[in-house]
């Protein structure tokens, strides 16, 4: 029934000018805004609706994942523009933050909601 529809994906936020300015002064991402929601426009043409949510509670699963070509260059990247790297109990990852043991290598980091990002490299053949 709804295989042609273009589906879209979405998060809270809880400050909406907080959300705007690090999705598209920190991370490069071109954001619109429509009826006090934001838009950010990914490569590819995806969009994912970004919305203020009141006692907005951050999601503790990753919400958005960039694929990168280069991990350590990305991380350094996101450090430099004070973005912190996230380590998690049980998880071993290098002196950068990037998990290395088992799928594709993976940093994660929080958007000033809180809520979990991450960015990915495919693992070398």
């Amino acid at each position: 029934m709804l295989g042609g529809s273009k589906a879209f994906s979405g998060f809270a936020v809880d400050d909406i000018d907080a959300a705007r300015r690090f999705y598209e002064d920190t991370l490069g991402v071109e954001v619109s805004e429509n009826h006090g929601m934001l838009t950010l426009e990914l490569a590819g043409g995806t969009h994912v609706l970004v919305y203020p949510k009141e006692r907005h509670t951050p999601a503790a699963f990753t919400v958005l994942n960039f694929p990168v070509d280069d991990i350590d260059a990305a991380v350094d990247e996101l450090v430099r523009r004070g973005v912190r790297i996230e380590r998690y109990e049980g998880m071993p990852a290098d002196e950068r933050g990037v998990m290395r043991e088992a799928g594709p290598y993976i940093a994660w980091f929080k958007d000033p909601a809180g809520n979990v990002l991450s960015v990915l490299q495919d693992r070398p053949a």
